[in-house]
């Protein structure tokens, strides 16, 4: 399958989109904020230790701290130099993180995940610096071959290699051979290998003459960085609309990306390239609840703080022959289009999907299978559970960054994040029970004023329901009370917001 990188950048925001086989795959965004802290290396200080959970809270730098869980200390390297020139002893993990830290204590720290609604980044000790080929693992010794390579002979021989360079070069880190290693040279391997040990040799630098909190490592710019983790065989072209972003990319692929270098198009065209691929309008559509299938079905995704549900629904789609054919095609072309909509909106953490009751096993199980063909374009990591005793399919998809519409989108400021806001009516309920709650205390309190009435302060739908579908209500409770009772529209109300005021001197 064909890919395009589309690379749109201005003053205010850099954009970049993946088109795969003709269809928006993947949305990355650069704004003010940055577009992900996930790689940065930074020394930072232990503020405080949590025995309780096993973790520590490190101050690297940002709004808030970092959270490091025992098993992402790589120990005991990190704790006592930060150089690999040791081999750990005793006991694999220690079972108290005391053991490990201790408060104001200077470490280096990775980013894992990005700082995801209200919590802090999550951080490893654990280092890792991605190059072309090459993940180096500068406290480690294990030398590892990425699973997307499935040849064993391949796999043995980029072992070999990368064990060969690594002795030559006179180091004993680790490394990881990425995907794109697979039918790589010596040279190749060589020069990724060089650049990386450079690399760690100026992290190492840094650490020594910073204090902390201190950035020593920062991963490369979003648009090189993603350029660098998509190339590969299936990319064909590259777009950039903006000049010194292209000049910048030539020199790029020009020094590791050569064979890229006839891919990569200035775009010069009037049209603005994502208009011209449509993908504002695919980015707005990812921006809501539903997702439609061709057949007529659709899919209903509701993300939310501990997990995303996705609900399966034949909608328009009448089917030929029965109702199990019918649901049967309707659950295999969602099963093939959930995959690509969990990447577009970059939806992470436990996803729970609800397909429509099958009672055929076998339709069960080839739902299942296409929807792993489906994970297999996806770079994150899918792990997927079968069908559960209530018809369910589990999944759990690697989580780095916030999801697109927690890029795009902020919680509605009148329904607070839930996605509904009080009707009319029930608004019309709340104020009449304020009133006679109200006129309840004043005469319980004896500071009833014959000349007093209630003046109602409510959106223009409330006074429109008080005026007509209640205005019975309203006469029998003025009534009840004795008291006139007056309406008034604000503007500047949300939703549910209303007033009742106790006015002197209103008379009926």
């Amino acid at each position: 399958m064909s890919d395009e990188l589309l690379i749109n950048v201005n003053e205010f925001e850099t954009r970049v989109a993946l088109i795969s086989g003709g269809s928006l795959a993947e949305i990355h965004l650069a704004r003010a904020a940055g577009y992900s802290l996930t790689g940065n290396i930074y020394k930072g200080k232990v503020l405080r230790i949590i025995p309780g959970m096993q973790a520590a809270f490190i101050d690297i730098g940002l709004k808030r701290p970092g959270f490091l869980h025992a098993n992402d200390i790589d120990r005991p390297r990190i704790i006592t130099s930060g150089l690999p020139d040791e081999e750990p002893k005793g006991p694999e993990k220690p079972t108290d993180i005391r053991e490990l830290l201790h408060d104001g204590q200077e470490i280096l720290v990775q980013v894992l995940k990005d700082q995801i609604s209200k919590k802090g980044a999550r951080l490893t000790t654990q280092l890792a610096i991605a190059s072309r080929y090459l993940v180096l693992m500068p406290l480690s010794l294990h030398i590892g071959i990425s699973a997307r390579i499935d040849e064993d002979d391949e796999r043995e021989r980029l072992r070999v290699l990368i064990d060969q360079v690594r002795t030559s070069s006179h180091t004993q880190m680790g490394f990881i051979a990425r995907t794109a290693a697979e039918g790589a040279r010596e040279q190749a391997i060589d020069a990724d290998v060089r650049l990386l040990l450079r690399m760690w040799d100026r992290i190492v630098a840094r650490r020594a003459s910073s204090t902390a909190p201190a950035v020593v490592y920062e991963e490369l710019p979003m648009q090189i960085r993603v350029l660098r983790d998509f190339s590969g065989p299936g990319l064909e072209r590259l777009y950039v609309d903006h000049q010194p972003t292209y000049e910048r990319l030539c020199s790029f692929v020009d020094e590791f990306l050569p064979e890229y270098r006839e891919r990569l198009v200035h775009y010069t065209d009037e049209r603005p390239l994502f208009e011209r691929y449509g993908v504002d309008a695919e980015v707005a559509r990812a921006l809501t609840r539903e997702a439609p299938l061709k057949s007529g079905g659709y899919l209903v995704v509701e993300q939310t703080e501990a997990m995303t549900t996705i609900d399966v629904n034949t909608g328009g789609f009448l089917g030929t022959h029965s109702l199990e054919e019918t649901v049967y095609r309707t659950n295999l072309e969602a099963a093939a289009v959930i995959p690509r909509q969990l990447r577009l909106r970059n939806l992470g953490g436990i996803i729970v999907v609800d397909f429509i009751d099958m009672e055929d096993e076998e339709h069960q199980r080839q739902v299942l299978r296409i929807l792993e063909k489906a994970c297999e374009a996806d770079a994150a990591r899918i792990r997927i559970e079968g069908f559960s005793s209530l018809g369910l399919v589990q999944l759990s998809r690697k989580r780095t960054r916030e999801s697109l519409a927690r890029q795009i989108c902020e919680p509605c400021e009148n329904c607070s994040g839930l996605g509904f806001v009080k009707t009319a009516e029930s608004t019309c309920i709340e104020v009449f029970r304020s009133i006679l709650q109200d006129h309840r205390r004043q005469c319980r309190n004896d500071r009833r004023s014959p000349d007093s009435g209630y003046l109602i302060r409510a959106t223009s739908n409330v006074v429109d329901r008080l005026l007509e579908e209640d205005a019975g209500y309203l006469t029998d409770l003025a009534d009840q009370i004795g008291r006139e009772i007056r309406i008034q529209v604000e503007p500047c109300y949300g939703p549910g917001e209303f007033d009742v005021v106790l006015v002197q001197g209103m008379s009926r």
